[in-house]
């Protein structure tokens, strides 16, 4: 399987200031990375126009609509944290993951993010990791 989380994808700090900067941020990286087109995080700010991708623990996960699901060639995901907290429609996120899954591919990614972050302290070892190649170890099991 190919890696869907690469090195180049994990960015410490991240520029956005607002929500709809950082979900643009996040897609900017899918597209970068050829996994998306650039329809795609068009796709992810419409969805969070009617859901908040909103996690808790200061986590939000971006992602395109289904119907943006032929704007994907690959699945692949990016994570960009923030030294500020990004207001995500009154809640604060420091962790932005944006998610691009062929067919079923992103539940188990979702799936995966969702255990890693659901654990206090392994939410916290990502927030307070001192540089990219620090997070990037520890959301090694993204990969596994």
């Amino acid at each position: 399987m190919t890696e869907v989380l690469t090195r180049d994808l994990v960015v410490v700090p991240g520029e956005a200031r607002t929500r709809d900067e950082a979900i643009r941020e996040a897609g900017e990286l899918l597209v970068g990375a050829g996994a998306v087109t650039p329809a795609y995080v068009d796709a992810m700010l419409e969805r969070e126009s009617t859901v908040s991708t909103f996690m808790g623990n200061g986590l939000a996960i971006p992602h395109g609509t289904n119907e943006a699901k032929a704007e994907i060639s690959r699945s692949a995901v990016c994570l960009v944290r923030y030294d500020e907290p990004i207001d995500w429609g009154g809640s604060p996120v420091r962790v932005v993951v944006g998610i691009a899954g062929q067919g079923d591919s992103h539940l188990e990614i979702l799936g995966r993010i969702a255990v890693l972050f659901s654990d206090e302290a392994a939410a916290r070892s990502v927030l307070e990791a001192p540089d990219a190649d620090a997070v990037y170890t520890i959301l090694g099991q993204v990969n596994a």
